[in-house]
């Protein structure tokens, strides 16, 4: 009897634990305070609908290409816990190259609705919903399609790709091959054993998403992708180590997917190396070109 009573204890102690770790997983909203218009660039405030009833809230920057030929579109996709505004830096030096831009803000993230439980796979569905408002109000053209994303946004951008043959274009930045070993190695930094605590959380977690981490890993779907692929990973990264990129890049298609290991950056700041925005330019010159008056250019910003 005694013995019954101690693995009951331990068994709500263990559920009690696992529900703090949850309330940890939680994700921070942050509210907006700056805009483009802080950087003299025009945008419309958008909301479209996502899955689950929610409405996402974003900028649409239009190309000020003077063309009768639509320019390509980027999406940009922010971090955990961010949103749109945390992608100014990125826009303010995206908008002269001269694509339409398309920010918002993930589920649960910014002035988007809030959904429960947010994760890799539900940011994945938020990207393709993006592309289907944009295709449906004809400022995109599929398959001129790029996606930027920084952390959880670029591995599900990798994700969005695997399954959306209209992207042709995908820059991450900082992605996470598997959401499992991001997890772990949070779990081994506080000293909180796997058994019976991550089992249970990931158990959890699987059951709402209604499917397995496998199953929607980047590094087991990257090969799916039909896109261009520019990984950019930071060799100082702590939150999302340097092997998490070379992980990808040995899954996917060799001809279609590089790497760029940023030496002495880290996780949030590759961007300040000066060779990035030369790097980032050429890969999007190659893989989703602007066309004025019949001719391929560079970028406005040449």
């Amino acid at each position: 009897m005694i013995f019954l009573w101690i693995i009951g204890i331990l068994i709500i102690v263990a559920i009690f634990l696992t529900f703090l770790i949850l309330r940890s997983f939680r994700v921070p909203r942050t509210l907006h305070h700056l805009t483009p218009e802080k950087s003299g660039i025009p945008y419309i405030e958008m909301k479209f609908p996502s899955k689950n009833n929610c409405h996402l809230y974003g900028w649409w920057m239009p190309s000020q290409n003077e063309s009768s030929h639509p320019a390509p579109t980027l999406i940009l996709v922010h971090g955990w816990g961010r949103n749109a505004g945390y992608m100014l830096p990125y826009i303010k030096k995206l908008y002269p190259f001269g694509y339409n831009l398309l920010a918002f803000d993930l589920r649960s993230h910014g002035n988007s609705d809030s959904d429960k439980h947010p994760n890799m796979l539900q940011f994945s569905e938020d990207i393709r919903a993006a592309i289907e408002f944009i295709l449906k109000q004809d400022t995109a053209k599929p398959g001129e399609i790029g996606v930027m994303g920084l952390s959880v946004g670029g591995s599900a951008a990798i994700h969005a790709t695997a399954f959306d043959n209209r992207i042709k274009s995908v820059i991450t930045i900082g992605a996470f091959a598997n959401p499992v070993d991001i997890m772990r190695q949070k779990f081994h930094k506080k000293h909180i054993p796997f058994f019976p605590f991550m089992w249970l959380l990931m158990k959890y977690f699987q059951f709402k998403m209604g499917t397995k981490f496998e199953q929607i890993a980047p590094v087991n779907i990257i090969k799916n992708t039909k896109a261009n692929i520019f990984l950019i990973h930071c060799s100082d990264d702590k939150i999302v180590p340097v092997e998490h990129g070379e992980k990808l890049k040995n899954a996917a298609n060799p001809e279609t997917t590089k790497l760029w290991v940023v030496p002495g950056k880290g996780h949030s700041n590759c961007n300040n190396h000066p060779e990035f925005w030369s790097k980032v330019n050429s890969f999007l010159k190659d893989s989703i070109p602007i066309v004025i008056k019949n001719q391929s250019v560079t970028s406005l910003a040449d």
